[in-house]
Formats: C-alpha cells, sequence, structure tokens
C-alpha cells in the first residue's frame, strides 16, 4: 500500500486470509510475528459478501483426476524441508530473494489451510487481471512476480479500501494517486480502474527500484514508504538489504515481504496443497472495452444489454456511483463481456434513447461537467464551511486533499473537484398526440422509428404495428398519422 509522506496503519492482506471473528488465536500463537488485529480482514470479507464479487467466480470445481488424487476435502501437510526445498526453485528463477524462514512458513501454512476458499476466489479473480498486470509489468520490463503485490494488497478486490483511505488493486493513496495521474472525483476513482492503476503502480515501481535497487527493498518502500525505509537504513547503521534493516521496520511492514514470498510460493504450489480456483464468470480474454459517447447509468446500460447492475459494477469499479460521466476533454470507457460488445454498438442510440426517456419522467435533463477549483483556505476557515461552499463532504475534501485529522492551516492550497449539475429543459422528443377519447394519433416526422416513437410513449413496438396494421414490410412517412392509443 503507498504512502507518500506518513507510514499507513494497515496489515498486509494476506495475513487477514485467515483471520476472522472466530478465530482459534492459539492456532497462530507458533508465530509472534503475525498480527491478530489486521484491518485488511474487512476487504477480505468484502469477497464473501459484496454482490458485485458473487458476480465474479461461481463455486469451486474439482478436477475429477487431480494430479495428486488428493480428496476434495484433503488439506496437504509437509516438512519445513519440502518448502525450503521449493521455494529454491522458485527463487533460482527470480530477482526476488525469495528465501524460507519460521515467519514464511507461518504464512504458507495459514493460506493454504484456514482460508482456503478466499484463496481459490482470489484464483478466480487472478484470470481476470493477472493477464493484464503481466502485460503492463513486461512493457515497463519489471518483475512478472510482483503482480502477486496486488494479493497482498488487495485480495484482488478492486474497491478495497484501507483504514487510512488507500483504494483499489494497488493501494493508491490520493497524493500518491494523483502524482501519478489517476484522477479522482465525485462520479470516477480512477485508482479504482484496473489499467489505469496498474500503469501507475509500474511506474512507481520503477521509481522505488530507481531509489534502492534492490527488489526487496522496494516491497518495504511499497509498503511503508520510501522514508520510512530511509529511517530504518539509518537506524541499523547503514545497512542495504530488507533482512539487515527488518527490525527497524513498523511491524506490519516487517510482515509484507514474508507474506510475499508465501504468495509466490502458494501460487506456485496450488496442486500440491489441493487448492483449486473458483470458476471465473469472466477471464481477461472475456471482456472488452468501448468508448461511450453520452453520459449513461448503469442501470440504462443493463435494461437493454440484459446483464445485471451487479456485473456491470463489477467489470467497471472506476465508477464510485452507477453513472459513467462523459467529460469535456476526457473520455469514458465501458468494460463489458465479449459476448455484449456487438449488441451495445448496434443498440448504443437506443441505449442513449434510455436517457431522453428517463429524462422525461424526471422533467430535467442533467447536463454535466466537472471543474477543478484551488481554494486557499483563510484565517478562521473550517473544512465543514469549505465544504458547504462548495457542496462537497469533509470526507471528500479530505481525501482529495490528503487530509488525516480535523484541522486545515491557513494559507493550505486545496484542490476542490466541483461536479455540476445544471437542470435544462428536455428536447422536444415527444411530438404533441392529437385525439381524443381512446383513440389518439402521432403525425411522423422525419427521422422517426416505431422503436423511438414506443420509447416515448411507453408502449412496444409490436402494438404500435397491431393499431396501425403494419405488416412485416412497412415504411413511415413525414406528415403521416398513426394510431398511439386505441
Amino acid at each position: 500500500m503507498i504512502l507518500s509522506l506518513k507510514n499507513k496503519i494497515v496489515g498486509f492482506v494476506f495475513a487477514g486470509l485467515f483471520l476472522c471473528s472466530n478465530v482459534d488465536y492459539a492456532q497462530v500463537a507458533y508465530n509472534p510475528d503475525l498480527m491478530i488485529d489486521d484491518p485488511i480482514a474487512a476487504v477480505l470479507d468484502s469477497l464473501h459478501s459484496l454482490n458485485m464479487f458473487e458476480n465474479g467466480y461461481a463455486k469451486i470445481i474439482y478436477p475429477k483426476g487431480n494430479k495428486f488424487n488428493f480428496p476434495h476435502d484433503s488439506v496437504p501437510k509437509y516438512d519445513e524441508a519440502i518448502y525450503e526445498q521449493r521455494l529454491k526453485k522458485i527463487d533460482a528463477a527470480s530477482p526476488f530473494d525469495l528465501q524460507y524462514n519460521t515467519v514464511v512458513k507461518g504464512y504458507i501454512e495459514m493460506y493454504t489451510t484456514r482460508k482456503r476458499e478466499l484463496v481459490a476466489r482470489m484464483m478466480a479473480l487472478s484470470q481476470l487481471y493477472f493477464p493484464m498486470f503481466e502485460e503492463q509489468l513486461d512493457k515497463y520490463n519489471l518483475p512478472l512476480e510482483l503482480k502477486y503485490l496486488a494479493i497482498c494488497e488487495s485480495a484482488l478486490n478492486p474497491v478495497a479500501k484501507s483504514r487510512a483511505g488507500a483504494m483499489g488493486l494497488w493501494q493508491f493513496m490520493y497524493p500518491t494517486g494523483k502524482m501519478y495521474g489517476l484522477r479522482v472525483s465525485s462520479y470516477v476513482d480512477e485508482r479504482c480502474d484496473p489499467y489505469k492503476s496498474t500503469i501507475a503502480a509500474c511506474e512507481y515501481f520503477k521509481y522505488l527500484y530507481g531509489l534502492f535497487g534492490d527488489w526487496q527493498m522496494v516491497l518495504a518502500a511499497y509498503n511503508g514508504g520510501p522514508g520510512t525505509v530511509n529511517k530504518a537504513i539509518r537506524r541499523s547503521g547503514g545497512k542495504k538489504t530488507y533482512w539487515e534493516i527488518r527490525p527497524y521496520l513498523p511491524k506490519e511492514t516487517q510482515g509484507y515481504v514474508p507474506a510475499f514470498i508465501a504468495v509466490n510460493y502458494v501460487m506456485s504450489y496450488t496442486a500440491e496443497h489441493n487448492l483449486y480456483s473458483a470458476i471465473p464468470k469472466k477471464t481477461f480474454i472475456q471482456v472488452d472495452t468501448v468508448e461511450i459517447k453520452k453520459q449513461l447509468s448503469f442501470s440504462q446500460i443493463a435494461k437493454v444489454l440484459d446483464l445485471t447492475v451487479e456485473e456491470i459494477q463489477y467489470l467497471n469499479p472506476v465508477y464510485k456511483k452507477g453513472v459513467i460521466p462523459v467529460m469535456q476533454g476526457e473520455k469514458s470507457f465501458l468494460t463489458l463481456p465479449t459476448s455484449k460488445i456487438g449488441a451495445f454498438i448496434a443498440n448504443e442510440e437506443k441505449i442513449y434513447d434510455y436517457l431522453k426517456l428517463d429524462s422525461l419522467h424526471s422533467k430535467t435533463v442533467l447536463a454535466a461537467q466537472e471543474t477543478t477549483k484551488i481554494h486557499t483556505v483563510k484565517s478562521g476557515e473550517r473544512l465543514s464551511t469549505i465544504a458547504s461552499r462548495y457542496g462537497c463532504t469533509v470526507a471528500e475534501l479530505k481525501q482529495w486533499n490528503g487530509i488525516t485529522g480535523n484541522t486545515v492551516p491557513t494559507g493550505k492550497k486545496l484542490t476542490i473537484y466541483i461536479f455540476s449539475k445544471k437542470p435544462t429543459a428536455p428536447s422536444n422528443t415527444t411530438a404533441p398526440i392529437s385525439g381524443s377519447g381512446k383513440t389518439q394519433y402521432y403525425i411522423i416526422k422525419k427521422g422517426d422509428t416505431l422503436y423511438k416513437i414506443a420509447l416515448q410513449y411507453k408502449t412496444t413496438v409490436d402494438e404500435l404495428k397491431r393499431l396501425n396494421g403494419f405488416g412485416t414490410k412497412y415504411s413511415l412517412m413525414p406528415g403521416q398519422k398513426i394510431k398511439i392509443k386505441g
């Protein structure tokens, strides 16, 4: 998890894999380095409870003839010599120092026993995210093993949020995310954009490696911040390796690298531990993106494409409020199953027509535009008064500007995101209806189709065809009068 100046109060994610309200503390007593009260346990629990993740994978299906002929309920155990031998094999092909010790052993045994179902779920999510991680890591000439860091950071939950306010797969704090070009506004949080946040993480990895020249130290700096690592170096008397400075690091950072080593082991030896992936409902090759030309809501897309809002949310975690805004000078994209891309393109105008229909119901159309303002704090101003002035919340002010306390010094410049909603009169999409009683008529205008008319008047194309005696072949001419009701 990334910090710019202050240490984060967050543990490593996989320790939380095996911590829950009824955890047997005696089971972890053998490892004094494990933190019982792991704040990331709640993030991992989201893989159980959030509807958007229930759309991400189905149940585990065990192969009929697994590699080692284990029964489905078997939980294999191995001697320390086996763990050490296997890690040496991984280490020989890795730029990381994947050494085995008792701390690493503790994490390996936790990952492969008490929270096996969560490991299976993350294995399913990895089939959506890992190919993209690997593509970007290779592009930046970075070790591919860094993909496992997202497991340690977020359990592959793209909307994971730490107690310190870090967000997304790679857990960027607001200031660091902004430094690497990740936009945060009322409607969009690009720290939760899998693609853009992965690019930002790669750039940050390159920066940290330029500082320390050692991948183990990069891991520690990513978790605790480069300033924390530099302090540990000084306190250790100038030592330059992770294991030498480890006693001088915060406790959560002391556990972070061993957890990363254990993740490398577990993901390399899943079959040996009878661990199998839950079945992902969508993998990397089964999704694609389209550019959005007009503002859309998830509900509009769901209606036309026969998807659930939760499915769309799962594939588009960057949008915070179920709305895809289209801003001037900014491109907006929608991720969909590849099987729905063709349907979206073919029905794009129809989907936008739902927005017109919704606007008729509400009598207004929202012409949305986001602007950024810099506010200089004046003497006596409070966060609450500033938030009230700009129509945002105190929490948003803190998040946008990396503020952790409840006060702000005079003269500090604050970034304010203003998402204006300007009601305008709806366009003249509905022509007058003539007639009285049960029978009502509509005068055809240039460009009209039965589908558009059906949308406008809350009816169906088939009903319009029935009322007007239209067969499979029909034509609409400007000035023609057709029945709408009767």
